[in-house]
């Protein structure tokens, strides 16, 4: 069940919606990391308006659109955006810079003061939409 912006679903009962959850964790960062993950999350939903936000795995943030596109981990030097079927996906403008050895997964770890090309990135977005709705062949961003 979405929430009442449709942005993310509810875990039930009195526990907060995965959007609070997120929003709590940028707000706690207080940092680079927090400013990063905002920019990313918005990102997200411009390129897929109908991204629905999950909480997972003892707080990790995951963007879903028939199955996760992305998760959003915050680390000490870097956020990670693991994209779960990026290997799938073609990267013509290479963000993916980490976990490129994997069978299934691919990483963009942005560090302070990196910035990532957002066309890009809602490129690859769009492509993980197109890849979770698809029979699983190869797409371009």
């Amino acid at each position: 069940m979405t929430d009442a912006n449709g942005l993310g679903e509810r875990s039930g009962g009195d526990d907060p919606a995965p959007k609070d959850l997120i929003d709590r964790r940028i707000a706690e960062l207080g940092d680079w990391r927090g400013e990063t993950l905002s920019r990313m999350r918005a990102l997200i939903h411009a390129a897929d308006p109908n991204v629905i936000e999950e909480w997972k795995w003892r707080g990790v943030p995951v963007f879903s659109d028939h199955g996760i596109l992305c998760t959003g981990e915050t680390y000490k030097a870097v956020v990670k955006l693991t994209f779960h079927k990026g290997a799938f996906l073609d990267d013509p403008t290479g963000l993916f810079n980490a976990s490129l050895d994997g069978n299934q997964r691919r990483a963009i770890d942005i560090a302070d003061g990196e910035t990532v090309d957002a066309e890009a990135f809602k490129a690859l977005i769009r492509a993980a939409v197109a890849l979770n709705s698809s029979k699983g062949r190869k797409i371009k961003a």
